[in-house]
């Protein structure tokens, strides 16, 4: 496996974990979506993978290799992230912007050079941006930038892609585009990590999930086995109708009118 977590546990305070027993294993071409109610860790758990966060308890190993044995440079090269938010400060073209993403293979002080470009516009054609290559990055949409993040994490060239809650701040038409791309870098041999709150994007791109739910996952495994409308009102609360639908040609969770939370 590329990317291996065994018996994981974290916590801020070393009191109190914020996740804990967490174990799964992802590999080439393979997705898995990790769904969740807010506050449950998620975003803290990516934190611990891209090695930001040292665990408390528990192994991280890449490729074989722990993951705290090695550099920042060294995951970088191998782990590419992609953050729920990005503020922009200066007004880089997007094709430089893209470029910051060949950080992790450049030597202390160098530049970047042709190949290095070349990678970087091969990102953007990927991505289906490369028509904004020379725009600020200050002046493109919500969803174009959501797609030059995705860029600048393929100029990494990485093993493994994590991806914190991609679709968050998009409208629908963008998160179907997203999930999209998220399904070909799969499918094309990348070893996919996302977060999300909508389960229902766990059947737009075929994948495995984890369910999320008081430090724990409650439950790991092919999206139509886990995505349930059992352990989903435990981990949300409400009722939810699983169902095929016959115009979009695939199973859709869509919550039930009328359910009222039976808790927070």
């Amino acid at each position: 496996m590329i990317l291996d977590i065994r018996d994981a546990a974290f916590s801020y305070d070393n009191q109190k974990n914020v996740f804990e027993d967490i174990s799964f294993s992802v590999d080439r071409g393979e997705c898995l979506c990790i769904l969740g109610p807010n506050g449950t860790g998620k975003s803290t758990l990516i934190r611990c993978l891209i090695n930001v966060l040292p665990l408390n308890n528990g192994i991280i190993s890449l490729q074989g290799q722990e993951i705290s044995s090695l550099s920042r440079a060294r995951v970088a090269q191998q782990i590419a992230y992609v953050p729920q938010n990005h503020d922009i400060v200066f007004p880089f073209s997007v094709l430089d912007f893209v470029l910051m993403g060949r950080a992790p293979h450049l030597q202390v002080f160098s530049s970047p050079g042709k190949r290095d470009e070349e990678i970087a516009h091969r990102a953007l054609v990927t991505v289906g941006i490369e028509d904004l290559a020379l725009r600020p990055i200050s002046e493109i949409s919500g969803g174009e930038l959501q797609l030059a993040l995705i860029a600048r994490a393929l100029a990494q060239e990485p093993l493994v892609m994590i991806l914190d809650e991609p679709t968050s701040h998009l409208d629908f038409g963008n998160q179907v585009r997203v999930l999209h791309l998220i399904e070909r870098l799969s499918v094309d041999g990348m070893a996919v990590i996302m977060s999300s709150h909508f389960p229902d994007h766990s059947f737009i791109v075929p994948q495995r999930v984890a369910i999320m739910k008081d430090r724990h996952f409650i439950a790991l495994g092919d999206a139509r086995e886990v995505v349930t409308a059992e352990n989903l009102r435990e981990a949300y609360g409400i009722d939810v109708a699983i169902t095929y639908v016959e115009e979009a040609k695939r199973v859709a969770c869509l919550p039930v009118a009328g359910s009222a939370p039976t808790h927070r």
